[in-house]
């Protein structure tokens, strides 16, 4: 396993984006833990987490030629995830979309490079699968390829079926999706904290009840 993936689930708890203690899901389930990455709110926290997008997408060893943030929230990740592969000495051109699109000035319904080439799509989780369909839509319909899906959490959990959101994706649309880390990996860092141990057993359960096995 490689550290950047316990190293992110630590950086998570340190910034209070991952909580524990009871928590109801869109699904209706009581969930033992929470992740919003809306919480990763500042210059320091952005700029820390941009970094683990770029390990996790560089350790993927996918091929792609730019980025591309669904709105909102994928606009940031991706401008940072692009800034943090340069520094990683990949420079790769990002755009992102516009919720309505614009009749004056440029017009369209993008924003930054052209949509071309191979693109990955930068999100923070997959719930409903909704963003990356209306983003994969969006690239195919410039003429460009949706290569994959990278994300912050995978939380591994069934669906309305016997797949998680995550594998819909992946089956429907015959593209990987990366995470940075997953359910599993929350549970091994758990583990090894003894500040936190006693929320591995709630944690294991949820897994048990509601998980999914990785591909």
């Amino acid at each position: 396993m490689p550290n950047f993936r316990q190293d992110f689930i630590r950086f998570a708890v340190q910034q209070n984006v991952l909580r524990f203690g009871e928590f109801q899901t869109k699904a209706g389930r009581l969930s033992p833990y929470f992740f919003n990455a809306g919480l990763f709110n500042d210059g320091a926290s952005l700029r820390n987490l941009s970094q683990f997008y770029a390990q996790a997408i560089l350790a993927s060893g996918l091929p792609f030629d730019m980025l591309f943030g669904p709105a909102y929230k994928g606009i940031t990740l991706a401008a940072g995830a692009a800034i943090a592969l340069d520094e990683q000495g990949r420079n790769v051109p990002f755009c992102y979309n516009r919720k309505e699109a614009k009749d004056h000035g440029e017009g369209g319904m993008t924003v930054g490079a052209k949509l071309q080439g191979r693109v990955l799509i930068i999100d923070d989780v997959i719930s409903a699968g909704t963003s990356v369909r209306e983003s994969i839509e969006l690239i195919r319909a410039a003429g460009a390829q949706p290569c994959g899906v990278a994300i912050a959490l995978d939380r591994m959990e069934r669906g309305q079926g016997e797949l998680s959101a995550v594998q819909e994706v992946q089956r429907n649309f015959g593209i990987p999706v990366v995470s940075i880390a997953t359910l599993d990996d929350l549970l091994g860092y758990l583990q090894g904290e003894a500040l936190l141990v006693q929320n591995l057993a709630a944690v294991q359960s949820y897994r048990n009840r509601y998980g999914v096995k990785n591909d």
